[in-house]
């Protein structure tokens, strides 16, 4: 810690500000203590499940099953007018403005074809 020079930039990392590991009261760190048995635990428990050969259940982990239940069960998106119109401004529009652009373009050209003033600019023959 005697070598480290903070980045003008960067804030310190939390891991070396000695507040965070100096001035702990004595409850903090038993709880802490708690916390990372509690998790040596689950996770001793999870890898014996994870490397029993005579396992024939499927294991259950938690931080998957939560992953999928938050990818699958989007409840986050709520229809009102705002996303309507915006829906629309970028969904739809598009396509309509596209369409009359095209249109327009082949109806020009086509009464030019009529008139007999239409120039091709790539000739297919000579």
């Amino acid at each position: 810690m005697a070598n480290y020079k903070e980045a003008p930039l960067a804030s310190r990392p939390k891991t070396l500000d000695p507040a965070e590991y100096f001035n702990l009261s004595p409850d903090y760190r038993r709880a802490e203590e708690k916390r990372a048995a509690l998790r040596a635990q689950l996770k001793r428990q999870y890898l014996e499940q994870l490397n029993n050969p005579h396992r024939k259940e499927l294991i259950e982990d938690p931080a998957l099953t939560r992953w999928t239940h938050a990818r699958t069960n989007n409840n986050y998106f709520r229809p009102t007018a705002k996303t309507s119109l915006i829906g629309g401004l970028f969904g739809v529009l598009p396509l309509f403005v596209l369409y009359v652009v095209f249109k327009t373009d082949r109806d020009k050209r086509e009464a030019k074809i009529k008139a007999g003033t239409y120039e091709r600019p790539y000739k297919l023959s000579t």
